[in-house]
């Protein structure tokens, strides 16, 4: 069975998302050395999400000598 053209995930689609699942903020925390082996799963601090903006590259004009 195939797959409709209007389900299919374009490699712009992809959006950033705002929040961390239970693993990641996990992973934030111990990287951050906020979170032991011990600690509870459950009422996890709020991690911070880093979005990271791309600028784009300006375009240099090359500049050819005619003399």
């Amino acid at each position: 069975m195939t797959i409709d053209k209007s389900l299919k995930i374009k490699a712009g689609a992809i959006k950033m998302r705002n929040v961390y699942t239970r693993a990641e903020r996990i992973t934030k925390l111990k990287e951050m050395e906020r979170f032991d082996e011990g600690d509870k799963i459950y009422g996890l601090p709020k991690v911070r999400v880093v979005k990271i903006s791309l600028k784009k590259k300006k375009k240099v004009k090359k500049e050819e000598d005619g003399e």
